[in-house]
């Protein structure tokens, strides 16, 4: 009677420190939101005391030509859509249903580093407003004309927001684009 007693304990520990394990594995497998950044990540960066503005994003090149883009130091990202004109370009402004052929050249806020650029290639097609886009691209670029360039500057709720496509989390992105086709009327 009492090997059985000890028994009962030895098997109700054991199933107890299985049940333990178990929860602790399934735990550690099922997502719990997003990724906890490594230990060697920065720390998130110290306000600069300001937002960025439009002139504060300096830009080289004319329509066609492949753009550098250079984010400045000293102030924040915007938390709202900025769009410039940096050529007007000709025609009719670019509506929504419309279908457009873009050029785009693409820095990344926080490392200051070339994404990706279609410049090298061929420009990108795309149906404005239809949602195929990331939506700061269809609010952005609705009434960019042909041949007109436009810088956009698009915070994460507008892009990506919590990362994906090679973008990291709540990354504000930097496109020079050039509307190398605007369909007319």
């Amino acid at each position: 009677m009492q090997n059985i007693g000890k028994i009962v304990v030895v098997a109700a520990a054991t199933l107890s420190l299985a049940a333990c394990g178990q929860g602790a594995k399934t735990q550690a497998a099922a997502p719990a939101g997003p990724p906890v950044p490594p230990s060697s990540a920065a720390p998130a960066p110290q306000s600069k005391g300001r937002e960025c503005a439009a002139d504060d994003i300096k830009t080289t090149g004319k329509f066609g030509e492949k753009p550098t883009i250079t984010i400045p130091d000293d102030c924040d990202p915007p938390k709202k859509l900025i769009t410039k004109d940096l050529s007007e370009g000709t025609g009719n402004g670019a509506k929504a249903g419309q279908k457009l052929q873009m050029n785009y050249h693409l820095v990344t806020w926080s490392n200051k580093q070339v994404l990706d650029s279609s410049f090298d290639s061929k420009p990108f097609e795309l149906n404005l407003g239809a949602g195929e886009v990331i939506p700061g691209w269809d609010q952005g670029l609705a009434g960019i004309k042909q041949g007109g360039r436009r810088l956009l500057i698009i915070p994460p709720d507008l892009a990506y927001g919590q990362g994906g496509r090679g973008i990291e989390p709540n990354e504000t992105l930097v496109f020079v684009t050039d509307a190398v086709s605007v369909p007319a009327g």
